[in-house]
């Protein structure tokens, strides 16, 4: 006795009866698990006898693929796809890095994520620097991963520097603002311009930030002229010198126990440096009020009414402005990977909220529109990432000349700004909350376009190298 199989209909199906090879005790175990009354259900919806015939046709692969598709369709019986994790380093820039570095980058974003993100947003409507993470930012010994105590540079350490900014940058500008003007434009100061007692008394101290230093370069008539005409004066008056002028946008001034003084000599009109300590009689700091950028960034605009340093606060080997020009060299690198780091965190937040955010029926990141916003900011950013790592590199080999990092200034500027501007966009309305998060990248970004060099003086510079042509006036 062949076996038979009947549908609710009275169709028999049998092997003998079609001519087709006998029913598998597999196939025979399918059958006895299908529901009549559903078969019944579905025959009265569709051409039951049609949907067998095109399915028979297919391939395993086409029925599997139709399988989940109808499996996903099952009201959550199937398990969720998981979405990928947001990750603004696309190229694995990362994994071309050593291993001290990775384990730096990774203690910085541990750092970030659990000690500064919490706060910041408090902070920033108080328009105040948390001065309480200033310990715990030298328990992360990051100063003695680029400087040693010499005041000479490890190896890698523009490299290092970048990635330590970006992982800053990814969460709060702010902060890398704050451990740039302490660890690059302050202590390359004394380590540039200073003489060996004034290296061996200051460095050590600043490593361990137990000294918190500042730079006072800007003037409030101007940023980029100071190379062409500084108003503040120092006058040489017996073992002192005598200071008057202002300086202005003198981030960490505030509370600065150190701040190093760019004037003019009256005697031979060079550019020279001093080191007002706190509580100089003659220097007075004001904080600045009102800033939509950089709020945590205790910026101050210094009034210097003549303020008594003593020659031994003169420092002893920056007597032109070429030590001055050498210390931003030497910095502006690190302001392009702030950039990268700006643009990496409003990347990943926009990619968070276009995973999970719903209008219409699904996920905004579901949107072609959207899409597009995510891929132009994701390859902005992986620009911005392997040329700065590739002007790191240069300058850690020595190689790096001023129309190279003013280059990337001018290039992770322009694109961290677009690219921020896109991850507002995404975030709609909530994109101009503080909560989300975007809102204060946006805003820090235009911070980063202006200073260390505009980007139209930077492109200048550029644009000299290139043509041998100058176009400054």
């Amino acid at each position: 006795m062949q076996p038979v199989a009947t549908d609710p209909a009275g169709q028999t199906f049998s092997d003998q009866a079609s001519g087709s090879q006998h029913f598998s005790t597999q196939s025979l175990g399918a059958l006895a698990g299908i529901d009549p009354q559903k078969l019944a259900q579905l025959a009265q919806k569709i051409d039951l006898p049609a949907l067998l015939n095109a399915a028979s046709g297919m391939s395993a692969a086409q029925l599997g693929q139709l399988s989940g598709m109808l499996a996903g369709q099952g009201g959550g019986a199937a398990k969720k796809r998981e979405l990928p994790a947001p990750n603004g380093d696309f190229y694995s820039v990362m994994d071309t890095l050593s291993d001290r570095q990775r384990d730096i980058a990774s203690r910085v974003r541990r750092f970030m994520e659990t000690e500064v993100a919490p706060i910041m947003n408090e902070y920033w409507q108080r328009d105040e620097f948390p001065q309480q993470l200033i310990p715990r930012m030298r328990d992360l010994n990051l100063m003695r991963e680029i400087w040693n105590e010499d005041g000479s540079r490890t190896p890698d350490a523009s490299v290092t520097e970048g990635i330590i900014i970006m992982e800053m940058c990814r969460i709060d500008v702010s902060t890398a603002v704050f451990f740039g003007v302490h660890a690059g434009l302050a202590l390359a100061s004394v380590a540039l311009g200073g003489d060996e007692a004034q290296r061996a008394e200051l460095i050590p101290r600043m490593l361990d930030m137990d000294l918190v230093g500042a730079f006072g370069l800007t003037e409030p008539e101007g940023g980029s002229q100071v190379s062409r005409g500084m108003h503040t004066t120092a006058r040489r008056d017996g073992d002192t010198w005598v200071l008057n002028g202002e300086k202005k946008w003198i981030g960490n001034s505030t509370f600065a126990d150190v701040t190093v003084i760019w004037a003019r000599d009256v005697a031979d009109d060079q550019v020279k440096g001093f080191l007002l300590r706190k509580g100089t009689l003659g220097f007075h700091v004001e904080k600045i009020q009102g800033k939509i950028a950089l709020r945590l960034v205790e910026n101050g605009h210094i009034t210097l009414t003549d303020c008594r340093v003593q020659e031994a606060d003169r420092l002893q080997n920056a007597n032109s402005f070429r030590t001055t020009a050498d210390v931003l060299r030497l910095t502006r690198a690190g302001v392009a990977w702030q950039g990268v780091g700006c643009a990496m965190g409003a990347y990943e937040l926009a990619l968070k909220y276009a995973q999970t955010r719903r209008q219409f029926g699904k996920k905004i990141g579901e949107f072609q529109l959207i899409q597009s916003h995510l891929v132009h900011m994701l390859g902005n950013l992986t620009a911005m990432q392997t040329m700065c790592l590739r002007l790191s590199g240069m300058e850690d080999a020595g190689q790096m000349r001023d129309e190279h990092a003013a280059l990337a200034k001018v290039f992770t500027a322009a694109r961290c700004r677009e690219t921020v501007a896109l991850a507002r966009e995404t975030f709609g309305g909530n994109g101009i909350l503080l909560e989300y998060g975007v809102a204060k990248h946006f805003c820090d970004t235009e911070a980063i376009y202006s200073y260390e060099g505009t980007n139209e003086i930077n492109t200048l510079v550029v644009g000299r190298a290139v043509s041998g042509l100058s176009a400054f006036v």
